[in-house]
């Protein structure tokens, strides 16, 4: 059965005669690691939280009652629960208010609830004038990740800790871009004979493109076309290798064996899809060169995660998703070089996770280095 809005009872506002004391409001920090924290509850008890962000839109200081960021303040921290937070998402400038421990299922229903409760609450406290700049958004965790790039105004609202992390590594995420492009820029410079040779070998042996065009996932959940030289027979079908990805992704997948690797790989080995001069360009990774076309328009880096593919996605549990979210995807990255197929695929986003916290230039520069050596290794 169907509730209005009014009837959804969440328990959002206070509605004894006399409110509960005003709690601490959190500052922008505070308000930031909470968010953080929740998301990391929320990856173990799969219960959602919502973030509703009220923006005024002018840097009036937050004491200052004439821009209503005081009172807006003060009416939120008398009525939400205990269990509900309210801080500066941005000082002086955003207030957030985080709803937690939230049970029901229809999320427009509660969406509709909120902001009817917020409203009637603010519209006593503030004048017609301060209401009417409020401009309010409201963000999910979890939501579908195949909304993350729709978000508007702000894709990444409920990861504050990123922006912070980047914005301390800015003049680091400059240098990382240079040496993008200056690096994509010299391989192909470099590369253009092989290039020109791979093409013609794929060309001639047979129908079809020379370039292999698939959507991929980058970075907060946009999506781009990477660009591989085309190791298939043209007009395949991809069911085999979305069942083993699945499979791969649920822990539950075989190692294939291989020559030369006693251990076995995560990799369909015996792909009846792929032409003999594909199989060639895979063992060599020749097939990747395209993608530092990829790298040079920025849609991914030299090293960061492997882009996955839409189907991959879905099927990712929650603490996955953050191999998305946290670094734009790369050629190459940390666990390519450390073990590259033999490891399952939680070790590869365990793997990526570290990569993400701890990268550098540096870092950077030596998983380059490694970079042939385990190509070469793995073509073996």
């Amino acid at each position: 059965m169907r509730h209005s809005p009014g009837d959804v009872d969440l328990g959002l506002f206070a509605t004894d005669p006399e409110p509960a004391p005003a709690r601490t409001t959190l500052s922008e920090k505070a308000f930031h690691r909470m968010i953080l924290s929740e998301r990391r509850r929320t990856e173990r008890s799969h219960k959602p939280f919502l973030v509703m962000l009220l923006d005024k839109g002018d840097e009036t200081p937050a004491g200052n009652q004439q821009n209503g960021l005081g009172k807006i303040v003060d009416v939120l921290s008398l009525s939400t629960r205990e269990t509900d937070a309210v801080g500066w998402y941005k000082n002086n400038l955003v207030v957030g208010v985080m709803f937690t421990e939230i049970d029901a299922e229809d999320r427009k229903q509660i969406l509709n609830t909120v902001l009817a409760r917020v409203t009637t609450a603010l519209q006593g406290s503030l004048s017609y004038e301060q209401f009417k700049q409020i401009a309010f958004s409201f963000y999910w965790f979890p939501d579908d990740w195949r909304e993350l790039a729709k978000r508007r105004p702000n894709p990444s609202a409920l990861y504050p800790d990123l922006r912070t992390r980047d914005q301390a590594r800015r003049v680091s995420s400059a240098l990382k871009r240079a040496i993008d492009v200056c690096g994509s820029l010299l391989a192909l410079i470099l590369a253009s004979p092989i290039f020109l040779l791979v093409a013609l070998a794929v060309k001639l042996t047979s129908k079809g493109p020379v370039l292999f065009k698939q959507e991929r996932i980058g970075q907060c959940g946009v999506p781009f076309r990477i660009l591989k030289f085309r190791s298939m027979y043209a007009g395949n079908n991809c069911s085999s290798h979305k069942e083993y990805m699945l499979q791969l992704i649920a822990g539950v997948a075989e190692r294939k064996h291989c020559d030369g690797n006693g251990r076995g790989i995560y990799k369909l080995t015996s792909d009846a899809r792929v032409t003999p001069i594909g199989k060639f360009l895979r063992r060599a990774s020749l097939d990747e060169l395209p993608q530092f076309i990829n790298v040079l328009k920025g849609e991914m880096s030299l090293v960061g995660p492997r882009p996955p593919i839409a189907y991959e996605v879905d099927r990712y549990d929650l603490w996955h998703r953050r191999r998305v979210m946290e670094a734009k995807p790369g050629i190459t990255g940390l666990w390519q070089v450390n073990g590259r197929n033999q490891l399952a695929f939680n070790e590869m986003v365990r793997l990526d996770l570290k990569y993400a916290r701890s990268w550098s230039p540096w870092l950077d520069l030596k998983i380059l280095w490694r970079t042939p050596r385990a190509v070469v290794a793995g073509a073996r």
